[in-house]
Parts: C-alpha cells; structure tokens; sequence
C-alpha cells in the first residue's frame, strides 16, 4: 500500500502543487518499510474521509463524538481496505449506514490531502500524531433525498447537510470544480 500511495500523493500533487511542502513527511513515512496506512505507525499515518455530495449540492457532515468537531465522514485504514477510495467508503457505510452501492466516485484522485494533527489520547495510548486525510468525492446516486443517515451513536453525535458554497477553506471550491467536470 505504501507504493500506492506514494504515486497518489505524487499525482495529487501535479494537481496541487503548493501543498508539496505539507507532504513531503509524508512522502518520507510511505518511503520506510512500515505500513503507512497503518494506525501504529507514527508520527503519522494515513485516513481516509468520504466527502458525499447529494443531487442539491449538499455535503454531508458528522458530528464527532471525541474531537468534538463537524467532519466529512472517515476514518483508518483497515487491512482488509484493497484501496484508499473503498476505505473512505467503509467509513461512511459504518459511522452513517450510507451504503456504498448508493454512492459513485466523481474521481480517482482525491479532492484533498487534509494534513492535521491528533491529540494524544491516554484511555488509547495513542501520543500526539499527524493524519494525511485522504478526502474522496461521491455523489449520492439518488434522485430526490440523500438517503437515510443512520449514525454510530459510539464515535458520532449527529449529521447535517451542508450546502456546498457554505463548506470552509478550499472545499468548497474544489467540489465545485470537481461537480462542474
């Protein structure tokens, strides 16, 4: 897997180019022999997020139970994951219900690399730690409604749409772009 993303991240980066600096740990981490999908390996690892529009241009946004914080869908990298997208995929079905089946990818490349750091978590053993968020585009497949969210009450809180334009940072923009062809 490490190969694998090695040569996603050097695409992405064709695509973005300024965030070269922000990646190049990353880049050294998926260059040693440990598995950089891997949740023990540190000081940073690789996640995966499932960033799903539906047909009204709404994203939708989970309520974090640790972090406390709204975020697209996501999680680690599991071994039985044969690919980044199918494991942003298996996030969503397992903290939303959203079935895989019920959303498309719009592309191969992911729409961001979010670089950002974890707390340490004692009740895990976990120190203070970097996640490459790996950030797929989908688009719910059906016409009407996005679907029945059903939450896992254990690590989520609570789900919202939010329209795209309202996203923050560059997200917004880029999904536009990426729902635009």
């Amino acid at each position: 897997m490490n190969d694998r993303v090695i040569s996603l991240v050097r695409d992405y980066l064709v695509a973005y180019p300024a965030e070269a600096e922000a990646l190049t740990p990353l880049l050294d981490l998926a260059s040693a022999s440990s598995p950089v999908t891997a949740r023990t390996t540190l000081p940073g690892h690789v996640t995966c997020g499932a960033v799903v529009v539906d047909t009204t241009f709404r994203v939708l946004q989970i309520h974090h139970r640790v972090l406390d914080r709204w975020l697209f869908p996501g999680g680690h990298v599991e071994r039985e994951d044969a690919t980044l997208a199918g494991a942003a995929l298996r996030e969503l079905a397992e903290e939303t219900g959203v079935h895989p089946s019920t959303a498309r990818p719009l592309r191969e490349l992911p729409m961001d690399i979010d670089v950002h750091v974890i707390p340490e978590n004692p009740a895990r053993a976990e120190p203070e730690h970097t996640h490459y968020d790996f950030r797929f585009v989908f688009q719910i497949q059906r016409s009407h409604s996005p679907g029945t969210v059903d939450l896992r009450l254990d690590e989520v809180t609570d789900h919202r749409w939010l329209p795209v334009a309202d996203l923050p940072g560059p997200a917004g923009a880029r999904i536009t772009s990426i729902l635009a062809g």
